[in-house]
């Protein structure tokens, strides 16, 4: 290479100095070629024929489109997913070299070798019991996979998932990568919906209060339905803050001290200590209930309920 060339080079690699030395290199590998190339097709110099080597960098920068200030391209995405596996790699690696000790074995993956027949089993139940979950009408399942309520039925299915799960965890081995990878993420699948499903038996089995047996068992008496009581005097006056006691002289409660508006549905809670909690929602606020004993008024807020005095629970809102 002459002189003019060889200044040349040297000025373009000098507006280059940002990018990385393999980019750069291969950016400038065939540029003395082609400048002798240019060269030799006319006269002139380089510099009038292909502009300043400054604007000859930025060409080839945008030609490798390496452009808007950025010094390098940005890494395939791949590449950043299998850099993130391997760190992940690493990491699980020296957790089960560290534990490994701990429970009598040179690895924890050692250990865990042994309950892979255990997890075949688990994982055919659980299988069953999401095909069953996506199946079913909306019956509770309980711990069998109940499809239609049919408690044959989840035997079936769970016998079926089960021996299927097992073959398929003698042959994993040998699958292929893509099937392998499949089996894994449905593992994950599972594994989440595990968590899920032991949580709500969980949540069940510490407030029962809400399950439906009980929800049924309450629901047998009378009263279930009522949540205020308004008591009338013999002249079909609303009597306020009424007690309510049986014949041992315990008190009766029925109801909840909520007000909810009829109207809005919005729920306030009462400041009233008796019967009635919510007496703006009276149910014979314009009309009286017929007397159904002649005797004597008795508006007091005592302490227990005059005879002549009638119960009359509020109807749900």
């Amino acid at each position: 290479m002459n002189d003019e060339i060889n200044a040349y080079v040297e000025a373009v690699e000098r507006s280059l100095a940002g990018i990385a030395p393999a980019t750069r290199s291969e950016l400038l590998e065939d540029l003395p070629e082609h400048l002798a190339e240019v060269q030799a097709e006319g006269t002139g110099t380089l510099r009038e024929r292909l502009g300043a080597p400054e604007a000859y960098a930025s060409e080839l920068l945008a030609s490798a489109g390496l452009v808007g200030g950025f010094p390098e391209p940005p890494p395939a995405r791949l590449a950043q997913l299998l850099a993130l596996r391997d760190r992940a790699t690493a990491v699980v690696d020296r957790v089960d070299i560290k534990t490994g000790p701990i429970i009598g074995y040179e690895k924890a993956s050692q250990f865990l070798v042994l309950l892979r027949p255990g997890w075949w089993v688990l994982r055919g139940y659980l299988v069953a019991m999401a095909l069953a979950y996506i199946l079913s009408d909306g019956t509770r399942l309980g711990l069998l996979p109940r499809i239609g309520n049919n408690e044959v039925v989840a035997l079936v299915l769970l016998a079926g998932c089960v021996i299927v799960s097992i073959v398929l965890g003698q042959r994993s081995m040998s699958l292929s990568r893509l099937p392998r990878l499949a089996l894994r993420s449905a593992t994950v699948v599972l594994v989440i919906f595990a968590l899920a499903g032991f949580v709500g038996a969980d949540e069940d089995a510490r407030d029962p209060g809400y399950s439906d047996a009980n929800y049924d068992y309450y629901d047998q008496s009378p009263f279930s339905n009522v949540n205020d009581v308004y008591v009338y005097d013999s002249q079909g006056r609303l009597v306020q803050n009424a007690r309510l006691y049986d014949q041992d002289g315990s008190p009766i409660q029925l109801g909840t001290n909520i007000c909810t508006d009829p109207t809005t549905g919005e729920g306030t809670r009462s400041r009233n200590i008796g019967y009635p909690y919510c007496p703006q929602y009276a149910p014979f606020a314009g009309q009286p209930p017929t007397p159904t004993e002649s005797a004597s008024p008795s508006p007091s807020a005592s302490a227990q309920p005059a005879p002549s005095r009638t119960v009359s629970p509020s109807p749900s809102r």
